[in-house]
């Protein structure tokens, strides 16, 4: 992220974008499909800084989910799987669990998720 932020980034791990179809990551580094791969990446992104506190709050003050607005302004939908545990929805209703909360930066915070959050 180029500005100072707070932003909160969910981050695939190498392994989740493995889970991807065949190709698919190819296909998206191909200079044609800049604005395809800058739309995905940055619905991995909200703005603020929140940590998996915050997040747990907030899924307690929805009454068991948090609706955030990304970067790419599409939705994901956090929920509580487990003591401890978070989940990331996306637009597709597919769903990724936070493996490594909390990885504190300058500019936000950092959650590993096991999947690829897709905005369409």
């Amino acid at each position: 992220m180029q500005s100072a932020g707070p932003f909160t980034v969910f981050a695939p791990t190498n392994a989740a974008f493995a889970k991807l179809p065949a190709g698919t990551v190819d296909n998206l580094v191909k200079p044609e499909n800049k604005d395809t791969l800058t739309k995905i990446l940055t619905y991995h992104v909200v703005p603020g800084r929140l940590t998996a506190a915050t997040l747990m709050k907030a899924i307690k003050d929805g009454e068991g989910t948090a609706k955030f607005k990304t970067v790419a302004g599409g939705d994901i939908w956090i929920k509580q799987a487990g003591p401890g545990k978070l989940s990331v929805t996306d637009a597709k209703g597919d769903v990724a669990m936070v493996t490594i909360p909390d990885v504190l930066q300058s500019n936000g915070v950092i959650h590993v998720i096991d999947t690829v959050l897709l905005p369409m």
